[in-house]
């Protein structure tokens, strides 16, 4: 098994990223693991904090470091939260406050104006100073929706809903949830990209 860290302590992550990295022969561990505390995303983009996530737990652990940037972006509030999302309704906000501030300001859009997509970026980088790192994105458009349902996934995932499919996110099966999200995208590319690829540890 290759080892890789993953520059992320949330356990909803980890549980996607290795499901989906599992047949490819990785063995993913969280940075916590390895007494890596989570470094400061400045970033003002996606690509920007998972390149700088991934450098710190190669620089910290010496192991080839994977790192995931996503969020949602509301287009009624011109692409927010975005980047913040994890901090939407301050640094040291849960789920239920950001879900609840997104919900409070939501309340006066027009249903068929709450567009909105889940945006993904994961970066592998091999070693701290790798000059050119595998850089991989997705998307996943959907719409907001004020009640929550669901007891699947994190984050956002039970007012995220799908037309397509009449349900949230969050009602998705993992299995089925790892095929149509961002991440899922965003790493289906990754895989393809490492086909044959030997990540050096």
């Amino acid at each position: 098994m290759k080892r890789l860290v993953l520059a992320s302590g949330n356990p909803g992550k980890l549980r996607e990223l290795s499901a989906i990295l599992a047949d490819l022969g990785f063995d993913l561990h969280p940075q916590s693991e390895f007494g890596v505390k989570e470094v400061p995303e400045t970033g003002t983009t996606f690509v920007e904090n998972a390149i700088i996530k991934a450098r710190h737990a190669a620089q910290q652990t010496g192991l080839p470091a994977l790192a995931d940037d996503s969020g949602i972006e509301v287009d009624a509030l011109d692409g927010a939260p975005g980047v913040y999302s994890a901090r939407f309704a301050g640094e040291n906000a849960n789920d239920d406050a950001n879900n609840a501030l997104l919900v409070e300001k939501m309340r006066n859009v027009p249903a068929e104006q709450r567009s909105a997509r889940y945006r993904a970026v994961i970066v592998l980088m091999r070693h701290a100073g790798d000059p050119s790192p595998l850089i991989c994105e997705g998307s996943w458009e959907g719409m907001i929706q004020l009640t929550p349902r669901g007891d699947g996934g994190f984050g956002y995932d039970p007012y995220f809903y799908l037309p397509e499919l009449g349900c949230t996110s969050a009602e998705l099966s993992a299995a089925e949830k790892n095929r149509l999200s961002h991440r899922g995208q965003a790493l289906a590319e990754l895989k393809r990209r490492l086909q044959g690829d030997r990540v050096q540890q």
